[in-house]
C-alpha cells in the first residue's frame, strides 16, 4: 500500500476538521434545539398547572356560589310559606269580618222597626202603672184589634221583616213578651 501524498493528507485533515466543526455546529444547534423544547415543556408545564389552579378556584367560587344561592332558595320558600300561612289566616279572619258586617248590614236594615219599638216601649213606660180598676171598659188579650193578643204574639209573621231578616233569625219558636 502506498503511504498517501501530504496534499491527500492535508486535504483529508482539512475535511475531518470542517466535519468535526459541522458536528460541533450540529451539537450546538441540538442543544439550543433541546433547551428550547426544555423550556417550552416548563412553560407548557407551568401554564397548565396555572389553567387547572385557576379551573380548581373557578369550579369552588361556583360551588360556594351554588351553596349560597341554594340557601338562599331554601329560606325564600320558608319566607313564601310563611306568607301562605298568615294569607291563609288572613282570609279566616275576613271571613269572620264579612259575617259580622253581613250581621251588621242586617241589624241597620232592622234599625227602623227597633227605633219604633223602642219608642213604643219608652212610652209606655212614661204612662207609669194603672192607679185604678177599670171597670167600665173591658179588655180581652184576646181582642182581634189588639196587637199584643196571644194569637198575634205567637203569629209573628205579623211584623214587617225583611226576607234577610227571616233568613238571618230563628225566630219560629221564640215568643217576645215585655212587662210595663
Amino acid at each position: 500500500m502506498s503511504l498517501p501524498s501530504p496534499v491527500q493528507i492535508k486535504e483529508a485533515n482539512a475535511h475531518l476538521f470542517a466535519v468535526h466543526r459541522r458536528v460541533a455546529e450540529l451539537e450546538q444547534r441540538l442543544e439550543a434545539a433541546e433547551n428550547t423544547v426544555r423550556e417550552q415543556a416548563e412553560s407548557l408545564i407551568r401554564k397548565d398547572e396555572q389553567l387547572r389552579a385557576a379551573t380548581q378556584e373557578i369550579a369552588e367560587v361556583k360551588d360556594r356560589e351554588i351553596a349560597y344561592l341554594h340557601e338562599k332558595l331554601c329560606k325564600s320558600e320558608e319566607t313564601i310559606q310563611k306568607f301562605h300561612n298568615v294569607v291563609k289566616q288572613k282570609d279566616v279572619l275576613i271571613g269572620q269580618l264579612q259575617h259580622r258586617c253581613q250581621l251588621l248590614d242586617n241589624i241597620c236594615k232592622s234599625r227602623p222597626l227597633l227605633d219604633g219599638m223602642l219608642s213604643h216601649m219608652a212610652e209606655a213606660e212614661r204612662l207609669g202603672p194603672v192607679l185604678g180598676p177599670i171597670e167600665t171598659v173591658s179588655l180581652s188579650l184576646t181582642d182581634g184589634d189588639s196587637n199584643c193578643s196571644p194569637s198575634r204574639i205567637v203569629n209573628h209573621k205579623d211584623f214587617s221583616l225583611s226576607e234577610d231578616d227571616m233568613d238571618d233569625q230563628d225566630i219560629d219558636d221564640i215568643v217576645f213578651g215585655t212587662t210595663v
